[in-house]
Order: C-alpha cells, then sequence, then structure tokens
C-alpha cells in the first residue's frame, strides 16, 4: 500500500525515510515554515498541525502521519491567500524579532481555545521565543494593534512594521537552511570526548566504507594557518581582540567537543555513521579547567604558540591583561569611612538563538565565465566572514560570496566563523555542494558562550555617601579558544567603572585560557557580567552607609560632558554626545513614590525592591565600517543597498524610516537589499549595537545625498528654481506642478545621470547610552521561590526611531538577562563536558516566566547619532541581575554573590540566615546561590 498524506491540501505519496520525523518530512517537500529549533519537542519552532491538531513535528514520526492532514503555517492563509485571522494579529502587534519562533506560535495559538486563553502561561508552554520577552506575543493573541500606517516623509518616530513581518507569519520568510540546493551534501562532525589530548592516528578507512560517504577530512587535511573564529574589522591592528590560535581541524584538541574530523556524506545518517566509525587514538594531556589555577605556576600549558598569536603569557595562559590605576587607591581607602569588599561571580550562559549554526557552500559561475564558491551561512558578518575564509584558503575576494538570509537570532554568537570554514574546504575538494548545520546539542558543546567572570571588587566611601576609591580584580574564563576573551575583558571594565566618579580607581584583568568549551561574544559583552559586581556594591555601600541607594548613585555618577575615565585605559572617541542617566533613575524614583505592588505579595512572604543602571558605548571602538547605496529606481520607487544582517534586531525597519524622511516618502516604497557581499558594500556587521548607529548613518548621508540630487535633477528638468522643488511621496512638485519620479528617472536615464548616492560611516566618534532596571519582588522563605511583583527599565536611546521595535528590544533584553539570573546556567563536569546539552536541561524563560516589564524612554537627542538616536539592543540587559539581586538583598538580608540565583540556593541561605538569628531586611553576611556546578 502506498503511503499517502495531504499537506496544505497537497498529496504527496513519498514514503518517509526509516525512522524519518515529521518536521524533515515536511521540509523535505519545501515546506520550510516548520523550523529546526531543538530536536527534542522542547521549543515548539516545529509545530505544525495533524488533522487539526497541534504537534510538535520533531516528535511525531512521519510514518504516522499516513492518511492524514497535515497544515503547516504556509497552509494558514486562506485559498486566496488572505491572512488567518492569528496571522494579521501577530503582524499588526508585530509578535516577532527574528521570527524564526513565530511560525510554532501561530500554529499553536490558531487552536487556542476560550479556555486556553484565558490561561496562556500553561498554553504557551511548549513555545519559547529567546527575542520579543513575550509580550509582543501576548500582545497580538490578545489583537492588540501597535502598527501604524505609514506618512509620506513622517517616519521616523512612527511604529512601522517590519518590511519582512508579511513573509514571518506566512512562514516564507527564508533563513539560512531554507533554500533547495542541488546534489546537496552533508556534513558531521566528530568531536573530542577528551578536555586534552594530542591525536597520534586517524583510521577513516571503515568510515569511508560507508554507504554514501564521499570523504572524511583530519587535520592532514586542514590548512596549517592559524586564525580566529571571531570576527572584527582590526583583529591586527588591535591587539585586546583575538589570538590567531585556531586551525580548521587541529592535531591537538583543547576541550571535549572540539572537531576531530569531519565526514561528508549524501545524507545525515550516513554522515553520522561514518563519525562512529572513525578510529582515533589520543594521547592524553593534562588539563585544567579553572582560571585561577590555569594562571598558576606549573599549570598545563594550553596554547604554546609564539608572539604572532597576540597571546599575553602562554606560559601563564594568560590571553589578554590590563592593568592600570588612577590616583591611588591606598589613599582613596584610607580617606573612606566605610570600605566594602566582595568577591561576585557569574556563569556560562548559552545564547540559545533557535536557529542553530551552520551554512552551505556551493559553485556558480561569475560574470566573467569562471567558477567561485558561494556561502549561505546563519552570520552577523558575512563581509568579515568572506575576508577570512579567503586569507584562510588563498582565495581572492571575487571568488567568494557570502550570503546572510534572515538570520534565526544571533545575540553575538553569530559573531563568530564556527562552520563555514571547514564546509568551504570539503567544498572546495570533493566540487559538490555542502551543508553543515549545528544540532541543538552542538550549540552548548561545540559553539561559544558567555564568559564566566570572577570579579574581585572593593569599593570606599564617606559618610555623605562620597565615593573615594574603586578597585576591581577580574578573572574571565576564555574557554579552549581566544575568540573575543581579550576584547570582552577589556571592555567589561570600561564603561562599568567610567559611569562613576571616584579619584582613585585600579584594575587588573585577565582573560584566561582553560580546557573548556570556547566563550565569545554575547549580548553586553562583558559588561553584564561586571555590572552585577559593581552594582551590588554601590547598593551594599548605600545601604551600610543608612543613604537611599538612588541618591547615593545619583552623588556620584558622572554628568553631562565630563571626562569618563576607566584605570583600563582611555577611549579617546568617547563621548557623552547626550545625557539621559538622570532621567533614568527619576523614572525609578516615580515608580517608587507611587508603586503598590507589594499587596500582590502573597502573605507571609519577603518584599523587597532594588535598582540598578548601567552605562554602555553606542558601537565598538576601533572603526565599525558602513557603506550604504540608495537609488531611485525605474518604478518610482527606492532601493536601499546595506549590508547589515537582520536577525530581529530591526535595522531594516530603521533604515526604511530613514530614508522614507529624507526622501519625504513611504517606507512601502522602499526596497530594500543587505547582508550579501555581491550586491551591497562592506559592512563590519551587526554586532556591538552598530545597526542603527553606524550603518542607519551611512544610509541617512546616502539618503540625503540621494533626495539633493533628486531636487537638483528636478529643477532642471523643470525649468524651476531649485528652492521651489520639494519631494512628494511619488513625485517632486516644481513650483506647484508634480513630476511623477517615474518621469525623473527616464530623463535622467536618457541624459546619462544617476540619481543614485553613496554614504559611509566609520563608527567613530561614539556616543553612550544609558539603562536603569527596578525591581519589586516576593521571596517565599519556606520555599525559596521568587514573584516578580513588578519590573520597571527606564532607557536613553536618544531620538527613538521606532518606539514599537525599540521597546520590543528592551523587553527582550529584560527576559534574557532575567533567565541568566535566576536559572541559566551551562554546566561542565569534572572532565570539562558539558552536562546541559538541552533545553530541557538547560532551562530558557517561558512565557511563565516573564513579567510585563514597563519601558520608558528619556527625552534626548544625540548629537552623533543619526537624527539623534542611540543604541538599544545590547544595553537593556546589563542592570537586570544586579537590580534583581539588591531587590532580593532588601526582601533577606542576604547579600548573593553568584549567578544564578536558583531557588534551592535561595532558600539555604535563608535557613543559614533563620539559624543565625538574623532578621529579614537587615545586613546579614554574603552568600553564594549554590548554583550546583558539579
Amino acid at each position: 500500500m502506498t503511503f499517502q498524506i495531504r499537506v496544505n491540501e497537497k498529496a504527496f505519496d513519498t514514503d518517509p525515510r526509516p525512522g524519518q520525523c515529521l518536521r524533515t518530512y515536511l521540509r523535505d517537500r519545501g515546506w520550510f515554515g516548520v523550523k529546526k529549533g531543538c530536536d527534542a519537542g522542547d521549543c515548539g519552532a516545529c509545530t505544525v498541525h495533524v488533522d487539526g491538531e497541534p504537534v510538535h513535528s520533531c516528535l511525531y514520526p512521519a510514518v504516522r502521519a499516513e492518511g492524514r492532514a497535515v497544515t503547516t503555517v504556509e497552509g494558514l492563509a486562506g485559498a486566496e491567500g488572505e491572512l488567518h485571522p492569528v496571522q494579521r494579529k501577530f503582524l499588526d502587534a508585530q509578535g516577532f524579532q527574528c521570527g524564526f519562533c513565530t511560525a510554532g506560535f501561530l500554529m499553536t495559538t490558531s487552536k487556542l481555545d476560550d479556555g486556553q486563553l484565558a490561561d496562556l502561561p500553561r498554553a504557551l508552554k511548549g513555545n519559547l521565543c529567546r527575542c520579543t520577552g513575550y509580550r509582543a506575543i501576548e500582545d497580538a493573541i490578545r489583537g492588540d494593534r501597535h502598527v501604524e500606517e505609514p506618512c509620506p516623509g513622517q517616519s521616523v518616530g512612527r511604529n512601522l512594521g517590519a518590511p519582512a513581518g508579511p513573509l514571518v507569519v506566512t512562514g516564507t520568510a527564508r533563513y539560512t537552511f531554507d533554500i533547495e540546493v542541488a546534489g546537496l551534501l552533508h556534513m558531521k562532525l566528530l568531536r573530542s570526548p577528551h578536555p586534552h589530548a594530542r591525536i597520534v592516528r586517524v583510521d577513516t578507512a571503515d568510515a569511508l566504507r560507508v554507504p554514501g560517504v564521499h570523504a572524511v577530512f583530519t587535520h592532514h587535511d586542514a590548512p596549517r594557518r592559524l586564525f580566529s573564529t571571531a570576527r572584527h574589522e582590526h583583529p591586527t591592528e588591535h591587539p585586546t581582540e583575538d589570538p590567531d590560535d585556531t586551525r580548521v581541524l587541529d592535531d591537538v584538541v583543547r576541550f571535549v567537543g572540539q572537531r576531530v574530523a569531519a565526514v561528508v556524506a549524501d545524507s545525515e545518517g550516513a554522515a553520522e555513521e561514518g563519525c562512529r566509525r572513525i578510529a582515533v587514538e589520543y594521547e592524553l594531556l593534562p588539563y585544567v579547567l579553572d582560571p585561577e589555577e590555569a594562571m598558576r605556576p606549573g599549570a598545563p600549558v594550553i596554547h604554546p604558540k609564539g608572539p604572532e598569536t597576540r597571546i599575553a603569557r602562554a606560559e601563564n595562559n594568560v590571553v589578554g591583561e590590563v592593568h592600570g590605576e588612577i590616583g591611588s587607591v591606598e589613599e582613596g581607602f584610607a580617606e573612606a569611612d566605610l570600605v566594602y569588599e566582595e568577591t561576585f561571580r557569574t556563569q556560562r550562559v548559552q545564547h540559545a538563538s533557535l536557529e542553530t549554526h551552520g551554512a552551505l557552500a556551493w559553485f556558480e559561475e561569475n560574470e566573467n565565465g569562471g567558477e567561485r564558491i558561494v556561502v549561505r551561512s546563519s552570520t552577523q558578518v558575512p563581509f568579515l566572514t568572506r575576508r577570512a575564509l579567503c586569507a584562510l584558503h588563498d582565495l581572492p575576494e571575487d571568488r567568494v560570496r557570502v550570503v546572510a538570509g534572515r538570520v534565526g537570532g544571533g545575540f553575538g554568537g553569530k559573531q563568530e566563523m564556527l562552520a563555514e570554514d571547514i564546509v568551504v574546504l570539503a567544498a572546495m575538494r570533493l566540487k559538490r555542494p555542502v551543508k553543515l548545520e549545528f544540532t541543538r546539542a552542538e550549540q552548548f558543546f561545540g559553539a561559544t558562550t558567555r564568559h564566566p567572570f570572577t570579579i574581585g571588587i572593593k569599593a570606599g566611601a564617606k559618610r555623605d555617601g562620597t565615593l573615594t576609591a574603586l578597585q576591581l580584580r577580574v578573572v574571565s574564563n576564555t574557554g579552549a579558544y581566544g575568540n573575543h576573551g581579550p576584547a570582552v575583558m577589556f571592555h567589561s571594565v570600561g564603561e562599568s567603572m567610567a559611569v562613576y566618579r571616584a579619584p582613585h580607581k585600579k584594575v587588573n584583568a585577565y582573560s584566561v585560557y582553560t580546557n573548556c568549551v570556547p566563550a565569545g561574544a554575547f549580548r553586553g559583552y562583558g559588561l553584564g557580567q561586571v555590572t552585577f559586581a559593581v552594582e551590588s556594591a554601590m547598593d551594599e555601600l548605600a545601604r551600610r552607609l543608612g543613604i537611599d541607594p538612588l541618591v547615593f548613585r545619583e552623588r556620584n555618577i558622572i554628568g553631562p560632558g565630563e571626562h569618563m575615565s576607566s584605570p583600563g585605559g582611555e577611549e579617546e572617541d568617547l563621548h557623552i554626545a547626550s545625557y539621559g542617566l538622570d532621567q533614568c533613575l527619576e523614572v525609578i524614583r516615580r515608580a517608587l513614590a507611587e508603586d503598590r505592588s507589594a499587596a500582590a505579595a502573597p502573605e507571609g512572604w519577603l518584599v523587597g525592591q532594588g535598582t540598578a543602571m548601567s552605562m554602555i558605548a553606542t558601537g565598538p571602538p576601533g572603526g565599525h565600517f558602513a557603506d550604504a547605496t540608495v537609488t531611485l529606481l525605474e518604478d518610482g520607487r527606492y532601493d536601499i543597498a546595506v549590508g547589515t544582517a537582520e536577525f530581529g534586531n530591526g535595522t531594516t525597519t530603521v533604515h526604511q524610516q530613514i530614508t522614507a524622511g529624507a526622501l519625504g516618502t513611504t517606507v512601502d516604497r522602499i526596497a530594500i537589499r543587505q547582508s550579501d557581499t555581491d550586491v551591497v558594500r562592506h559592512d563590519t556587521g551587526a554586532f556591538g549595537s552598530a545597526g542603527t548607529v553606524v550603518a542607519g548613518k551611512a544610509v541617512m548621508q546616502a539618503a540625503n545625498g540621494l533626495a539633493e540630487r533628486i531636487l537638483t535633477f528636478a529643477a532642471e528638468h523643470a525649468r524651476t528654481p531649485r528652492t521651489l522643488c520639494r519631494l512628494l511621496a511619488d513625485a517632486v512638485e516644481c513650483d506647484g506642478r508634480p513630476v511623477s519620479l517615474k518621469e525623473l528617472h527616464e530623463a535622467a536615464h536618457d541624459k546619462g545621470v544617476a540619481l543614485t548616492a553613496d554614504g559611509h560611516w566609520g563608527g567613530s566618534p561614539r556616543s553612550v547610552a544609558f539603562n536603569a532596571q527596578w525591581f519589586r519582588i516576593a521571596v517565599d522563605p519556606g520555599t525559596g521561590e521568587i514573584k516578580i511583583l513588578r519590573s520597571v527599565h527606564s532607557a536613553d536611546a536618544g531620538k527613538v526611531m521606532n518606539p514599537m521595535q525599540c521597546r520590543g528590544q528592551v523587553e527582550g533584553g529584560v527576559a534574557q538577562a532575567l533567565g541568566a539570573t535566576l536559572f541559566e546556567q551551562v554546566l561542565v563536569d569534572g572532565g570539562g563536558k558539558v552536562i546541559t546539552p538541552a533545553f530541557r536541561r538547560y532551562r530558557l524563560p517561558a512565557y511563565a516566566d516573564v513579567p510585563r516589564t514597563e519601558v520608558h524612554f528619556m527625552q534626548t537627542s544625540d548629537a552623533i547619532g543619526p537624527l539623534g538616536a542611540k543604541s538599544m539592543s545590547e544595553s537593556p540587559f546589563n542592570p537586570v541581575a544586579p537590580a534583581f539581586a539588591n531587590a532580593l538583598r532588601d526582601a533577606t538580608g542576604v547579600r548573593f554573590t553568584e549567578l544564578p540565583l536558583l531557588r534551592d540556593g535561595v532558600w539555604l541561605a535563608l535557613e543559614e540566615h533563620r539559624a543565625a538569628g538574623a532578621v529579614p531586611g537587615r545586613p546579614a553576611r554574603r552568600h553564594p546561590s549554590r548554583e550546583g556546578s558539579v
């Protein structure tokens, strides 16, 4: 009997492969709206309807769908293409950011009954979102509309929807692997089971005998050249950034999960079997997992490489360090009436973007008839990836094209080259298209994490609350490779110290190799970790001095126009080009004054409130370049070409709004091309919060330049004074007479005039953005359970280009930071193995975990950013953990010094607190959170 299945009213009779799940069966048939996020039924991105019932298709055997009707997100709309009511609601509320999870939410939501709609925490427990913070999703389900209609010339400051919104809600937005490539081969990686070992011998004979296996690559096949997986604009000119310590495949493995070999086959199953049949003989080497131990004399040397790698002290496993002092902290502490000294620790956190890392590579003919390689990658940095691939494989840039489709989340994790290098190696050797897609488990042990930090802080103040000295000793565990290690360490001790006035400051900071999974770029880039310590210490100083923590901060923070000083080194191009920190703190003061949320606390629970703040540079140091071109098209519409990748950061919308404002038109008349090294000019990448303040400024220059060219040409064409011409949505009004843009384009073409303009911005000078977070929480002293009663966030983003979108960035940042504060942790055992390689063991915030954060934007306009805008994608993350810890200290009297703040750790601390006879709310000794690492 022939297998029969109907998918979106279309019949299919191809038998599933043995053991195949419904998700892969559907994707094999071209239904790419069905996403792979977890492989285990944990995230819901693969949700479809089987005979009208929502199921996680990654757990549903394809053979069970025989004779059934399956609906994917592509089939949710009507026969004539009209949107399903749920799709329309998500579009109207912009209930998405990167959109990778959206199809799953749509399929779940479309089947909720009234009872389930009344209990969304339970109804949505099977769907995860990493970007939005869930508020926008809830608003979409409730039918709230946030999107405004476009208005000619009045785009900036309005809630305009993302241009890809219709594609996202219909499942037709194309992410990295949502394409069909003829003759595609699949790669799987054999990874090291040891934390440190030398590969003595590799036998691939049995692997090559597996039917369908085409090749096995080992260190013998890899380039000898060293590189860094991290991507920056000037890695060789800035020694604080990325050491060249990595090979595509190495004969020494330095962490459990490192690549040992790559098998390429006709199917993933054959490639996996090939990996199982590779025989590897290892010489085990001594290893070290703790960075303090790694710095001691006699510790195993993890990278005994020469000075060309730019490792600070290879013999002590120190990849980067900074030492500096302003004034004399010894004198400062002698002047203080109170000195507070403590050690704070933060854990490994996974980016957990729902689209995993991966890449495809294939060959195409270029315009000269030659051959070049095309790489399609889930990357935030397509241009820097092309540069790295060319250097690594000795290729000219015109022979490599890198394309980023829509990227399913990044958060810094995709500012790395973790798949492209080895995929290109295989494609070049085999002359066939090759694909490598990480599993969810590989994201945990084969990608990167946030850097674990240990921060020793010592702070002194006078009785009146004036800071006298601030001292930090910071140790960052960069793992087995130094990608981003020195830069994260340098950045962590920058703005976190510079935001406070203190005549005496000192820092000693180290980025240290260990035989752990590598760390990398992560939202906040080190500031979140050190801000946890600094803001906790400021809160403790204020409480012990009997001063309101808000007053204490106001007494010590830098003011507008003041010099920012950090002993880690001065950044000459960094300025306070607008100042809203005072407004941020005033928002918190007002929230405190009118707050009544404590009344919602269960009887007998302890209630507390806490605040923290942060400052961040609006862009990375050392240059961050963006080139943009804006062109009038033949049909009277406009085209933007800009390199920035879109992964829910919203830069595409902002670039359209900037252009529409400059050209007096509406965003629906503007097309945009991006993230393709073949069709747009250079862009450093979508990281460092640069999408608006760097690429946006380049777009603004180009749009303003084009407006001037069009008006000048229109005046000549209509023989009208230039002063009597003005741009309309689809025309130029010349002395009261409209001349269509189509006519102008045709006339310009006939005269050989190009109505196009370029823009460029180098990312310097830079401004700073400010954020403050406040929580009111309740703690059950009998169980350690914590309820968030109220969450308020104030953000100084300068001129807010799109309030709806910017609010989503803040809400998503707060939600992600709450996960890192309360339960997220990548655990590594005593042998260096990650033991939390799945979402059900690594808990992400679900809908039920995240409060509705009240977001307030300050009234400022920046002198540097485009149209007065500042960045606001990374910075909301940074003050969340200390604000929560400060609220917990207020409620319990216990100063927690380690993250995450797990429920059992809170309960244990309260038990010890009670046993010592302490009273909740009064000072007590500090207590770690008992994070439970093994």
